[in-house]
């Protein structure tokens, strides 16, 4: 099996079956979609179970990345992924990725891009992935999970799992233990992800805010004497990426209000400017 697909979900019913359409459109893989419900109580309960396109385990959790974890676990393919239920993968996604590591065997984690949308599907910004270096993630986190590929191998051999004491801010910790690991990085130059901006996301809530604060005591005193130069230095990485000069694409993508089928939309004037966040 070529990949495995892990969706932590607690109450996000509306925005899981979306999630769950646009992983099942993959074509040129195979791959097990591991749904690990947290006993929702907001009507998940009432089709989940019974959904054929996913293998659901439906326990009580200790949070998000402990349930991603429990999903790790139980993972059978050759490439594992997390898919937060409010995102979802662009068509031909798995094939893309899943090509790229066959034309470089010697990868153990593929870093790909990412585009940002609204609470309707309508396209705000892309974010596209830079290589991921230890001083430049304390100062900007230059990846999206929806959009990181690794190889099960690599997570098992060197037990990279998500450090359950976070909440929020795991996914910079795990990426750091990868650079710290040796996990041999590249970046997949093309857009496999959306992330819908709800509003909601727990990135914007309370404890979120607080384990960003504890980040910011933890930062190594070299990178607060230099922070405005590695900001800097993070937008000249963007501008070499090609982050400011994307051309004009399409993309589709399931919304609320089209959830059996994907709807196309054209994006004329590209931006990788996120407004209100970076």
């Amino acid at each position: 099996m070529n990949f495995s697909i892990v969706t932590p979900s607690f109450r996000n019913s509306k925005w899981l079956k979306l999630c769950i359409a646009s992983v099942t459109d993959q074509k040129g893989v195979t791959f097990e979609h591991i749904v690990q419900d947290s006993c929702s109580d907001d009507g998940t309960q009432d089709w989940l179970p019974y959904d054929s396109r996913v293998k659901a385990f439906i326990e009580k959790d200790k949070g998000m990345y402990d349930a991603v974890n429990r999903g790790f676990r139980r993972a059978q393919g050759d490439i594992v992924c997390y898919l937060n239920c409010d995102e979802q993968f662009l068509p031909g996604a798995l094939k893309s990725v899943h090509d790229f590591f066959k034309q470089h065997p010697g990868t153990d984690a593929v870093f790909a891009h990412t585009l940002v949308v609204d609470s309707e599907g309508n396209y705000l910004c892309h974010r596209p992935s830079l290589l991921p270096r230890t001083h430049h993630i304390w100062v900007r986190f230059p990846n999206l999970t929806c959009a990181i590929f690794l190889k099960r191998s690599c997570l098992e051999k060197l037990n990279l799992y998500f450090d359950t004491q976070w909440r929020d801010l795991g996914d910079v910790y795990w990426v750091m233990e990868m650079i710290n690991r040796g996990v041999r990085r590249s970046v997949l130059n093309q857009f496999t992800s959306v992330f819908y901006d709800t509003g909601e996301n727990m990135n914007l809530k309370p404890n979120a805010v607080r384990e960003k604060q504890i980040k910011a005591q933890q930062t190594p005193g070299w990178i607060k004497r230099s922070w405005s130069l590695f900001v800097l230095l993070h937008r000249l990485r963007m501008i070499k990426s090609g982050a400011y000069s994307q051309k004009p694409f399409d993309f589709s993508l399931y919304t609320p209000a089209s959830p059996s089928h994907r709807v196309q939309h054209h994006v004329e004037k590209p931006t990788a400017v996120w407004k209100g966040r970076i």
